[in-house]
């Protein structure tokens, strides 16, 4: 490793080779499981206009200290003691944080932040001290980043020690800084913008870890189907709405990773500017991707739960608006890597909008049948016309 001309802890880069997912990353996500199942369990028992903001906070929080990790790991070998030690103290920090969840807009607020920033300032200073000083650029990256993150952790920590409303705008503040950032190019006083050269990525790698969290996501919302359906008396209406989430489950996974994922990480890998495409087909769009499934796992339990009677407000809005986001979030996606919009996508969200409108009329498992419906429809209408384009083989 000591001949590596990026830097001893970095990966070897191999011309037209992916860069593999180290086991030391899937150990990691293991606690990311958990985040996602805390999150949905929360938004379930929170569903309120400020329960919905306050999730999505906190969702948006979990999504990009993961995906920072994940631009890290990319650059960084994992296969390193050094780097895999920084994991597992990020396992410690992820395993505090999803527990916070909760209670975040509570008692454990200061716990949530104060994890969340350490988290977040303590990777990057890792990677800027284990990034050769030769590697100017890298090492200027490191420190622009280092100083936006710095900054939005005072907001976090102030957060933290405050109460109610204004620990939500002060977080929501700290997320705006985050969020901002990679558009504006970090740009920071005295180092300016980064350059998009600098951001190259193993783009397979990328990929694969990126298509890895949405395999997180749809296991725990089977994990949660399949425990809330063994507790339950079991009656037609219940064995249906099962039998209905699973295979909502299974639409979701083959809109995704049926061409979808496979195209993306072609297209990242042979791409000139793999940062670009790393920073907005799988650093922004993979977000509504995951929220939408997120939410999708909220309508499963509530329908589960009470499959019979009229649909209430929070049963609508989770049972067509968790695969409606998902498809926003994979239409773009597609858009980036395929550039042209996919109709089956379209119809699929104008279709849940009327759904919406009509929802109050149907039972849960009959809204629930609806939507896995429509998203059978578009995962058969894409296969068929990537069939006809000569995509699919």
């Amino acid at each position: 490793m000591a001949d590596n001309p990026r830097g001893a802890m970095f990966r070897v880069i191999v011309p037209n080779q992916h860069s593999r997912v180290t086991n030391a990353e899937l150990f990691f996500d293991l606690v990311f499981v958990f985040a996602v199942t805390q999150l949905s369990h929360t938004l379930l028992h929170q569903f309120t206009p400020l329960g919905a903001v306050q999730v999505t906070v906190l969702f948006l929080a979990v999504w990009w200290v993961w995906v920072y990790t994940t631009w890290v790991t990319n650059w960084l070998n994992p296969d390193l003691t050094p780097v895999r030690l920084l994991l597992f103290v990020l396992m410690l920090g992820g395993l505090l944080l999803s527990t916070s969840i909760p209670t975040a807009f509570e008692g454990r607020g200061l716990w949530f932040a104060g994890t969340y920033a350490a988290m977040q300032v303590g990777r990057t200073a890792f990677w800027l001290l284990a990034t050769p000083r030769r590697r100017t650029a890298v090492r200027h990256n490191a420190i622009r980043i280092l100083t936006w993150l710095s900054c939005s952790a005072v907001l976090w920590i102030l957060g933290g020690f405050a109460e109610h409303e204004t620990r939500m705008w002060l977080w929501i503040a700290a997320l705006a800084i985050e969020y901002v950032a990679p558009a504006l190019r970090f740009w920071t006083p005295g180092l300016g913008f980064s350059s998009m050269e600098a951001w190259s990525v193993e783009g397979g790698h990328m990929a694969e870890r990126c298509a890895g969290f949405i395999i997180i996501a749809l296991g725990e919302a089977i994990v949660v189907d399949g425990a809330t359906f063994a507790d339950l008396t079991w009656t037609l209406e219940n064995v249906a709405a099962f039998i209905s989430a699973l295979v909502g489950s299974i639409a979701m996974w083959w809109i995704y990773f049926h061409k979808g994922a496979e195209a993306g990480a072609d297209m990242i890998s042979k791409s000139e500017e793999s940062g670009r495409v790393a920073r907005i087909a799988y650093t922004y769009l993979h977000m509504p991707i995951v929220g939408g499934i997120i939410l999708t796992a909220v309508a499963d339990e509530l329908v589960l739960k009470h499959p019979s009677g009229h649909s209430d407000l929070k049963t609508i809005v989770s049972s067509v608006g968790g695969p409606a986001l998902f498809l926003v979030g994979t239409i773009l996606f597609k858009y980036v890597i395929r550039n042209f919009l996919q109709l089956s996508h379209g119809i699929g969200i104008v279709a849940f909008a009327i759904t919406a409108y009509f929802a109050r009329e149907m039972s849960p498992l009959v809204l629930s049948i609806v939507t896995t419906a429509i998203m059978i429809v578009v995962a058969a209408w894409e296969s068929i016309s990537l069939r006809s384009s000569g995509e699919e083989e």
